[in-house]
Order: structure tokens, then C-alpha cells, then sequence
């Protein structure tokens, strides 16, 4: 292990607080087409993607059309981001304990182009990512190994050298498909634990201290790990989860 050589964060629900946003944007889309939301949709609503929750609402109402239904959910949600998408506790402090320790970090999202823009444009305009990642930037996105992969190829890194920061279970799964290291801190649905994920209840409970040893989890050990400074069980989030 060669160490740290890169820290890959997702945005939405781990660096900014839009998984609320976007459950808003499905469920107004998912009326429209005659389906109430309810928990039961959540693990193909909660960080899949836009194409992904489309397909899904098509198919529990029994109509629209996809790319239709794709396009409304990417407006509606666009619309609720600029109107504001506060980060998350303890982001900024981490993110600033990064750059002080000289240790480069990027953004990869399953978000379409439009919205990353409208994140990094806003939120976290001052965040000096190395580059940003969208969905629309590799042929597969998450939960593929595709974007982690690239990103790491960008930084001219190996995978197994980065550490992926992730709240989602298709999330998670893909940054462990591409063999990076997995720091999650859940925040809507749980995510369950493997020998390489490192559990968080909070950004605040992270350090680069941790981050780095999130590179050795599960190595040799054959269990899944879990950080000795935060237990697995999430920490209640700030926004409202979706109702069962």
C-alpha cells in the first residue's frame, strides 16, 4: 500500500444535502404520473440515477415515456438545487483538513452535468476540487465501477490507493466494484457493511487520520470492518426520510 493518494466524494446526500431534494423532485414526477411515492420505492429512488428512478416510475405506474419522464425529474430537481443545497455537518472542516495536508480529493457524482454545475457553481463554488465527475461523463454510471475507475485514472492513480466517500448503497457498490477503499456515511437508506467499507455516522467523525486508514480495511482480517471511532448505525439525518 502505497498510501493515500486521493480522496473521491460523492455530492449529493455525503457532501450536500439533496437527497431530500430529490426525493421531492421523484415524488411531484411520481404523482404525475399517477403513483404516490412511499418507502417502498426508496432503494430505486435514493442514489440511483436520473435514468434509473425514471425507468422505475414508468414501471410502477404503468406509464410515460422514459426519456420523458428523465427530463421532468432532471428540471424539477435542477430548479430545487439552485434555490439552494446547504452542506453537509462537517464537510467544510474535512474538506479544509485535505487541502491543509496537501492530500487531493475530487467529486464523483451520479447526478446529471447540469445539476453537478449547479452544486459546484453554488454550495461548494469555493471547494478546490481537483475535477468533477457527472453522470454523463462515462458510458456507466453508479452502482458500475465506471466512474471511480475513471477518476482514478485521471488522478494517474491506482484505485486501491483512493478512498471513495459514499452514502448510498449503489454508491458504495460502486466505488468497491472499482477496488477503491470505502468510507460511507449513510444517510437515507442503510448500506450494508462488506471487508472494505469503513463506517461513519457523520462527516464530523471523520479525520484524514481515518481516511488513510480506511486503505487497510479488511485487509487480511476476512470480516467486515468497522471503524473503532464510529459505530456502523447511522447518525439520524438532518432531513426528513422517506415515509413507509
Amino acid at each position: 500500500m502505497s498510501g493515500l493518494a486521493a480522496v473521491l466524494f460523492d455530492m449529493d446526500g455525503t457532501l450536500v444535502d439533496t437527497e431530500v431534494l430529490w426525493w421531492r423532485s421523484t415524488e411531484r414526477i411520481a404523482r404525475g404520473l399517477g403513483h404516490e411515492l412511499t418507502g417502498a420505492d426508496a432503494p430505486e429512488v435514493v442514489g440511483r440515477a436520473v435514468e434509473d428512478t425514471a425507468a422505475h416510475l414508468v414501471r410502477v405506474s404503468g406509464g410515460g415515456d422514459p426519456s420523458e419522464v428523465a427530463a421532468a425529474l432532471t428540471a424539477d430537481f435542477f430548479d430545487r438545487v439552485e434555490a439552494g443545497a446547504p452542506m453537509r455537518p462537517g464537510a467544510q472542516r474535512l474538506l479544509t483538513a485535505l487541502e491543509a495536508e496537501g492530500v487531493p480529493f475530487a467529486l464523483v457524482s451520479a447526478s446529471p452535468r447540469l445539476v453537478v454545475d449547479s452544486v459546484v457553481g453554488g454550495s461548494l463554488a469555493h471547494v478546490p476540487f481537483a475535477f468533477t465527475l457527472s453522470a454523463d461523463d462515462t458510458d456507466r454510471t453508479k452502482p458500475h465501477p465506471d466512474p471511480y475507475r475513471s477518476a482514478a485514472e485521471r488522478f494517474g492513480a491506482g484505485v486501491r490507493d483512493c478512498v471513495a466517500v459514499e452514502d448510498s448503497p449503489d454508491g458504495a457498490a460502486s466505488a468497491e466494484a472499482a477496488g477503491c477503499a470505502v468510507l460511507v456515511v449513510p444517510s437515507l437508506l442503510e448500506v450494508p457493511a462488506s471487508p472494505v467499507r469503513t463506517f461513519a455516522r457523520s462527516l464530523e467523525d471523520v479525520t484524514v487520520e481515518l481516511l488513510r486508514t480506511c486503505l487497510g480495511a479488511g485487509v487480511g482480517a476476512g470480516v467486515p470492518r468497522q471503524d473503532r471511532r464510529a459505530a456502523q448505525e447511522p447518525r439520524p439525518s438532518s432531513s426528513t426520510t422517506p415515509s413507509t
